[in-house]
């Protein structure tokens, strides 16, 4: 299950509907359980893209924030799925805040700002404590390297170099090529979750 897609390849055809309806509606037919909700949990630095990414994947309307234990989380629920995002970087004095959105999370979407070369060496050590959350231990991740459209962008390949994904060894990861302005491969990367989801067993 390590894989790095390091082209972007997309038929443009199978966006269509998206526009009306949102990715997650599309995706859910590829749930293994159709009547089970998927609870994502979507973060990352501030600036590397989430909100487009949610905007490519919910059709609701998300402009709404409210403010929760003094940081912005925005909770959008869409065709069975369930999305938590927020902003990691900084912050240290609200993180013990951030477990209690850490329980009983399906997958991990990790996005990266791939053109922001500086900030590669913090999304990392975020992206490590993260990681070592126990709640999360084995959540399979999904690292979308966001911003593929611009022309400094890194390639997926250096990125997964960057953060050494290679040493992650207690979960399923994949790191995905994406512009998430263009939409360009977030459906690659939603159809790799759709299949590596681990349901939760209920007590």
């Amino acid at each position: 299950g390590w894989y790095i897609y390091r082209s972007l390849q997309l038929n443009p055809h199978t966006l269509d509907d998206s526009s009306c309806w949102g990715l997650l509606s599309i995706l859910r037919r590829l749930k293994q359980a159709p009547e089970q909700e998927v609870r994502l949990l979507l973060l990352g630095l501030d600036n590397a893209g989430k909100t487009t990414v949610l905007k490519q994947l919910a059709a609701e309307d998300i402009s709404h924030i409210t403010p929760t234990q003094g940081f912005n989380i925005k909770s959008v629920q869409s065709a069975g799925f369930k999305l938590n995002v927020w902003d990691i970087g900084g912050q240290r004095k609200i993180r013990p805040y951030w477990r209690n959105y850490f329980e009983n999370t399906d997958v991990l979407i990790y996005v990266i700002d791939s053109s922001d070369r500086k900030r590669f060496e913090e999304t990392s050590l975020e992206l490590a404590e993260l990681l070592e959350e126990e709640t999360l231990a084995t959540v399979p991740l999904l690292i979308f390297a966001n911003k593929q459209d611009l022309m400094t962008a890194a390639p997926a390949s250096e990125l997964a170099e960057s953060l050494r994904l290679h040493t992650i060894r207690d979960r399923m990861w994949q790191v995905q090529a994406c512009s998430a302005l263009t939409a360009e491969g977030i459906q690659d990367g939603m159809t790799w979750v759709c299949r590596n989801i681990k349901f939760r067993k209920k007590p």
